[in-house]
């Protein structure tokens, strides 16, 4: 058998597929027109048919590299450049001395120049091509690797016919599913599913540009682990439609401390929330902002309890008649909402009028959604140029948009930067692969997390956090600070062993999980 170690991927940058995470660069993201431009450009850069030969190399590399053990492949190719990507890595594959089989759906003769060269020359060079779902082998032993190459990038409609049926039979535990630029059924741009089901790969390698698709909604579901191949085209001459978050910003906002600085360094962090019944919440966010290194934290409650906190003396207990002062009010950054219930809604007009900087959490942006006053008191701060931050999962963002939750979660990207145009904020969009938006700002998609977030309390803990980091660095960095704090919050949750990975993770714990990810260094 042919020895495969001529086509072993070089997995350093620019040399083929490279792991996309974990890293410290934070990826430029193309959405479909901005990815066609790119692909344009470089077709009529380069010779006839090499831009699809880089690919299907790369994907072969791949191939070699996630699954050493295979000597049985089965490749599903589509008619479009999707499919003839698949064929290259299949001729590759085959001279590699692996037993390949491509089920080709759909009729090639109609298709793309490339695909039908590529076609010719897989036939040229003996790869077994079958028509349809046939058998690929006649002993009906399993592929050990498999390939999805069946719809690429202008897909938008829901899988059907045989390519539904192929979706379906690349679905096998224990085989490795390696999906061609995107899984077949989902969408590059929003991550949202285009039918009822899609393939669940374990690897992605994305092609020419990185897609927003595969890091938020479903994406981060079905993507499996996310590989890029440049094919060396140079991508700058395009605006990215958003960008990868990673440690770069965190590290810049919290740099190691002077020995000369002290607590007035820091700023000075109001946490408002904690209505009867919730105090707990309101407690989690204080000691979040405690943590991420405020230095000072009051927390003024609801429900009128001004004790002191036996579990953090270091927090500063205030009425709310001392906390809502506007004096007091214009030197915090102030975090609002924890556990507010409906009592918040009365704090919130001078908290918008006077905060330097406010962070609007939970019952904070129910209420803002149901006062169409305070939706006028959150327009005015924004033309006075003060800063604010909301922080709202799905649902909260619907009723602030006045939509469905299903139609955010849609097209998260969309949505998040219309709630950051219509209420002149920044806007940290949680969920799997959390968005942040800012007017005038390209988006951020943060690709740290997993379901250990899903417990009472983290999103407490998440506005505390970025009270406090925002209080460190001031001024209009809410967009940075948001950035930084839900890249931390995420991975957090990601540094865990085997056994813990299976529980969530406390929102007391994330706390001190948040600070023990930190990145090491400037």
């Amino acid at each position: 058998m042919t020895q495969a170690g001529p086509l072993t991927p070089r997995l350093a940058t620019g040399a083929g597929p490279q792991a996309v995470l974990p890293s410290a660069r934070e990826w430029p993201l193309f959405d479909a027109a901005a990815s066609r431009q790119i692909e344009q450009s470089a077709l009529a850069a380069s010779p006839p048919h090499a831009l699809m030969a880089a690919a299907g190399l790369g994907v072969a590399r791949l191939v070699l590299a996630v699954a050493p053990q295979a000597r049985r492949v089965q490749v599903w190719a589509g008619p479009g450049n999707n499919g003839g990507d698949g064929l290259v890595a299949a001729r590759h594959l085959h001279q590699a001395g692996l037993e390949v089989a491509v089920n080709l759906l759909g009729d090639v003769r109609n298709g793309p120049a490339d695909a039908q060269h590529a076609l010719a020359q897989a036939r040229q060079a003996g790869v077994r091509i079958l028509c349809g779902l046939e058998r690929p082998w006649a002993d009906d032993r399993p592929a050990n690797a498999l390939i999805d190459a069946l719809l690429g990038l202008g897909s938008r409609r829901t899988p059907e016919g045989d390519i539904a049926a192929a979706v379906l039979r690349l679905q096998r535990p224990g085989v490795p599913v390696l999906a061609v630029d995107l899984p077949t059924g989902l969408c590059g741009d929003t991550g949202r599913l285009l039918g009822d089901t899609a393939v669940v790969a374990t690897h992605t390698l994305s092609l020419l540009t990185l897609k927003p698709g595969l890091f938020t909604a479903m994406g981060r579901s079905f993507a499996g682990r996310v590989w890029f191949d440049s094919l060396a085209v140079d991508t700058g001459a395009v605006a990215a439609s958003a960008h990868l978050s990673g440690p770069q910003t965190l590290r810049k906002l919290l740099p190691c401390r002077n020995p000369a600085q002290h607590k007035g360094n820091f700023g000075d962090v109001l946490v408002l929330g904690g209505a009867a019944g919730m105090g707990g919440a309101a407690q989690l966010a204080a000691s979040a902002a405690l943590t991420a290194g405020a230095g000072r934290v009051y927390l003024a409650r609801l429900d009128g309890d001004t004790a002191p906190s036996a579990a953090r003396p270091e927090l500063m207990p205030r009425s709310l008649d001392e906390a809502l002062a506007p004096d007091f009010l214009a030197r915090c950054t102030v975090v609002c909402g924890c556990g507010g219930g409906t009592a918040v809604q009365a704090v919130l007009p001078g908290v918008m009028a006077n905060a330097a900087r406010l962070v609007l959490d939970a019952d904070a942006l129910n209420a803002l959604a149901a006062d169409a006053g305070l939706r006028q008191a959150m327009q005015a701060r924004s033309t006075a140029g003060a800063p604010t931050v909301l922080t709202p999962h799905p649902l909260e963002a619907a009723r602030l948009l006045g939509i469905t939750a299903a139609a955010v979660q849609a097209q998260r990207q969309h949505f998040a930067q219309s709630l950051a145009d219509q209420y002149g904020a920044s806007v940290v969009l949680k969920g799997s692969g959390t968005v942040i938006a800012a007017p005038g700002r390209t988006a951020v998609v943060n690709p740290t997390g997993n379901a250990r977030l899903g417990s009472a309390g983290t999103g407490d803990v998440l506005a505390g956090w970025l009270g406090g980091l925002w209080s460190q660095a001031g001024g209009q960095q809410g967009f940075e600070a948001a950035a930084a704090s839900v890249w931390l919050h995420g991975q957090a949750a990601e540094l865990a062993d085997a056994r813990t990975l299976r529980l969530p993770l406390r929102a007391a714990d994330l706390i001190e999980a948040m600070a023990a990810a930190l990145p090491v260094g400037d």
